[in-house]
C-alpha cells in the first residue's frame, strides 16, 4: 500500500479513484498530563514526551486509512493532510486527524 501526501506517484498513474479515506485519533488527557510534567526532559529545543504521543497517533490514523482504503479495494491512498486539534473540557485531549483518497495505482 503506498501512502503519500503528493497527488500523483511517479511511475504509478491512478486507474481508479474509490473515494476519501478518513481516520481520527484522540489522545486523552493523561498524555498531557504527562507532556507538561515531561518538558524537563527537553532537549536541544524537542521533547519526547511530545513527539512520542503525537507519533503514535500519526501511525494509527495512518493504519486506520490503509485499512479503509483496503476494504474499498483501493492499493494507494495520495494526498493525505494531518490536522491536530484540541477538544474536550479544559482542551485535555488532541485529535489528531487524517484524510486522503483511495485509489487504485498501476504497476504495485
Amino acid at each position: 500500500m503506498i501512502l503519500t501526501t503528493t497527488s500523483t506517484v511517479d511511475g504509478h498513474a491512478a486507474t481508479r479513484y474509490h473515494g476519501i479515506v478518513t481516520a481520527e485519533v484522540i489522545i486523552g488527557a493523561n498524555v498531557f498530563r504527562d507532556l507538561f510534567a515531561g518538558i524537563r526532559d527537553i532537549v536541544g529545543g524537542r521533547s519526547g514526551s511530545y513527539e512520542r504521543p503525537l507519533k503514535d497517533a500519526r501511525r494509527t490514523a495512518l493504519d486506520e486509512l490503509k485499512d479503509e482504503a483496503r476494504a474499498m479495494g483501493a492499493n494507494g491512498v495520495i494526498g493525505i493532510d494531518f490536522d491536530y486539534e484540541v477538544i474536550g473540557k479544559n482542551g485535555s485531549m488532541l485529535m489528531v486527524s487524517a484524510s486522503g483518497t483511495a485509489v487504485t495505482l498501476s504497476g504495485v
